[in-house]
Formats: structure tokens, C-alpha cells, sequence
């Protein structure tokens, strides 16, 4: 990985979505060591999927980077993330909301796809009356080669946290991030997008 190479790529995307969209390195496969080269490059918010990576990887660099948890959340390693993150992606049960105190994001399944996780819309509004600590919504849509084909997801996602006043939408990946943009997210996961260097 090259620091000026990725520092091109990061501030590419930051001027386009502009200062109302947070953008996330998804670090899952960047090696610890190699983190520090994401901190020279300009990087400030980083976003790990494996809890055990991330301790590893805060123990080495700590607060050169905002961390941020955007894999699935087991309940048996919340506190772990509460100590670290400033921020969840994608929690859905109950069991892990509970042991956060940190502000977190509930993650809906729109899509119907069993292998998807989330709650179901209609288990949304009971799920925020029960953890107010919720401050937004995050989906992942079916998988396409086209980014369009992300958008219907997109726009019902931010409907609902319209609906349920919520102000947080993480939508968009490296492949369709322009796409979550234009329909209100304020949170975008860029992987291969900064590292393909």
C-alpha cells in the first residue's frame, strides 16, 4: 500500500460527498502493521468487521484513528466494542443494543434475503421505543454488478428513518457509495475504493 496513493483516492471521495457525509476505510483486510500508513495518508475513521482485529489493531495505534464497528455485532463482545468505537453499523438484537452506550446504528434487512441480516421494518419501531441509543438506520442491498440497482433500497432506507426521526443513514459501499450519497447517507464503507493500490 502506498500512502500517497490512497491519500489521492481519500480525498477524492471526501470532496465529492462533501463534510455532511462521514467516510469510513473499511479496514478488514489491511494488516495491523500496515495501518499506519492509512494515518499518513490523511485517513480519521476507520471501520473494522472482526472485534479481535480491531483490538489488535487499536492496541498498535489507538486514537490515530475514530473507530468504528461495522460487522456483525455478537452480544458477547459489545463491551469490547463500547470501549473502543464511537460508533456501531449494524446492530440487530437486543442482547448487544442493551450492553452499548455508545451511539449505535439498527441495520434492516429490505431486501428479504435470508443470508442478509437486520430486523424487518415492521420490527423497527418497537426496537427503537426498547434503546433509545439508536441514532440511525444501515442496510446492505442485494449484491449487483450495477450501483443503480442499490437505489430503491436506499431511498426506503432513508424513508424509514425519516418516519422514525432518525438523522444517521450508513449506505454504500466501495461499488455503489455515489449511489447511497445521492439518497442521504451520511455514513459511506469504502474498502477497495482507497486500496486497490
Amino acid at each position: 500500500m502506498n500512502a500517497a496513493t490512497i491519500a489521492e483516492a481519500y480525498e477524492a471521495i471526501c470532496a465529492e460527498v462533501g463534510p455532511a457525509v462521514t467516510v469510513v476505510a473499511a479496514t478488514k483486510y489491511v494488516a495491523p502493521e500496515e495501518m499506519a500508513i492509512l494515518a499518513e495518508a490523511g485517513i480519521e475513521v476507520v471501520g473494522e468487521n472482526r472485534v479481535q482485529d480491531m483490538q489488535r489493531k487499536h492496541e498498535l495505534h489507538g486514537d490515530r484513528f475514530r473507530w468504528h464497528f461495522i460487522g456483525a455485532l455478537q452480544s458477547n463482545k459489545a463491551r469490547i466494542v463500547d470501549s473502543i468505537c464511537e460508533l456501531v453499523h449494524a446492530v440487530e438484537t437486543d442482547s448487544a443494543a442493551r450492553r452499548l452506550t455508545i451511539p449505535a446504528l439498527l441495520e434492516v434487512n429490505l431486501s428479504g434475503e435470508t443470508s442478509k441480516s437486520g430486523v424487518e421494518e415492521i420490527e423497527i419501531e418497537g426496537f427503537l421505543e426498547r434503546h433509545p441509543g439508536i441514532c440511525g438506520l444501515m442496510t446492505m442491498p442485494p449484491f449487483s454488478e450495477d450501483p443503480e440497482a442499490s437505489r430503491p433500497t436506499f431511498r426506503r432506507l432513508a424513508e424509514l428513518a425519516r418516519q422514525h426521526g432518525l438523522t444517521q443513514l450508513s449506505m454504500g459501499t466501495s461499488q455503489d457509495w455515489r449511489v447511497g450519497v445521492e439518497e442521504g447517507a451520511t455514513l459511506i464503507r469504502v474498502g477497495s475504493t482507497l486500496f486497490r493500490s
